[in-house]
């Protein structure tokens, strides 16, 4: 079952998006921190990154990816709690028997966010908005969470949606009311428009989404390029890419089990390095991008726990797959110095370059980390694998291969 045959006018799509959802996890299990400002992830001490923030903690400008350390000084009297990951996973999984019961056609971004395409589903449920509200209150009082949530025909308009009345919202942009919800949004909130292409479309005068279109194509072609086109359509609210069920999504993954278990922290991270620089070429090679990056380990009593982490772009960059893996290794596992006898990394929820509106004006050092990822891709392609390779020094192979 696939709705990509079907026009945005015969789909119904729900975008499901936990609100600050490891922080609400931490406060709904201690409700002492109600109200508290509430950072999860490492700790200012140990050069930690924020993985989520509450509410309260974000008016003082604190985020996800933020350095821990940075957080604090933003934040002074900010609780920090290390991450649950096993607690989250198990509210996910929850929230996702929920989403089950009303489609198959579920596409997991990551545990807290979700496109649902209940399009073959309102026959039985009844229409989109009653579907997306009793979703939204099931999972208050099935799991004890806020949810946002956007009810719109295609998946960029049920994105953009559920994210305009954050927290616990409930938003629904229709096919007739697309122009003159989206009209006066400024083009930040179109996917892949950031401060560079901003500044270069401010210089158009563009500033909203009505400028978009009504800027002729031609023109915006001029300035901007190929992308220009695919600018205009999420200007007009057109987005034809289908909901793909996670059963259907592919994966490239690589993973070594070593000869003798290894618990050193910067010999594993070596491994991790070599391991997502694999994984990055082979994405390369296949012309794809990838926006979440997953890690695997394997404890010596057989114990297996994956990690993973939803990217704000996708990407085919080999620094920044092995800076993904790097958070979730070191920050993520809660490994505590035991030691693994398998490390794996892998890359999913893949587009094709030509299929992404990506930042238009890349900056410079966006660039180089390019042209340096297919200059090695060249030299290994030549001379083999082992000719040319990132970091301090090569893993040992006898350890993992």
């Amino acid at each position: 079952m696939n709705s990509s045959n079907t026009t945005d006018a015969e789909r119904a799509i729900i975008h499901v998006d936990m609100d600050a959802f490891y922080a609400s996890v931490e406060v709904m299990d201690d409700p002492s921190l109600a109200g508290r400002p509430v950072i999860v992830g490492g700790t200012p001490e140990g050069r930690g990154v924020v993985s989520a923030a509450s509410y309260e903690a974000r008016v003082f400008g604190v985020h996800s990816a933020m350095s821990a350390y940075r957080a604090k000084k933003l934040c002074p009297d900010g609780v920090f709690i290390m991450p649950r990951m096993s607690r989250y996973v198990e509210l996910s999984r929850q929230i996702r028997v929920i989403f089950d019961q009303y489609t198959p056609l579920v596409e997991p971004i990551s545990l807290d966010e979700a496109f649902l395409d209940v399009t073959g589903s309102l026959k039985l449920f009844g229409p989109a908005v009653e579907i997306g509200r009793t979703i939204k209150q099931r999972i208050r009082d099935e799991v004890g969470l806020v949810a946002s949530v956007g009810v719109a025909p295609n998946k960029y308009l049920a994105k953009l949606a559920s994210d305009l009345e954050k927290p616990d919202g409930f938003v629904v942009i229709s096919r007739e009311d697309v122009r003159e919800r989206l009209a006066g949004l400024p083009v930040s909130r179109l996917w892949g428009v950031g401060k560079q292409t901003q500044k270069m479309l401010a210089k158009m005068q563009i500033h909203e989404f009505r400028d978009i279109t009504a800027t002729p194509i031609e023109e915006l072609e001029l300035r901007i390029g190929v992308l220009a086109r695919r600018l205009h359509n999420l200007a007009l609210g057109i987005d034809n890419r289908p909901v793909v069920a996670d059963h259907e999504a592919k994966s490239i993954s690589n993973e070594r089990t070593f000869a003798t278990d290894i618990a050193g922290a910067d010999e594993l991270r070596d491994i991790a390095d070599a391991l997502s620089e694999r994984v990055a070429r082979r994405m390369r090679k296949a012309g794809l991008l990838a926006q979440t990056v997953q890690i695997k380990a394997r404890y010596p009593d057989f114990t297996t726990v994956t990690r993973a982490v939803t990217l704000p772009d996708p990407t085919e960059e080999s620094q920044e797959i092995r800076d993904a893996v790097r958070d979730l290794l070191e920050n993520r596992l809660e490994r505590k110095g035991r030691p693994l006898r398998l490390l794996g990394v892998g890359v999913s929820n893949f587009v094709h370059p030509e299929d992404e509106v990506g930042e238009l004006f890349a900056d410079a050092g966006r660039t180089r980390k390019k042209r340096v990822d297919h200059l090695m891709d060249e030299l290994q392609d030549r001379f083999g694998a082992d000719v040319i390779h990132r970091g301090r020094g090569r893993p040992k192979r006898d350890r993992y291969d």
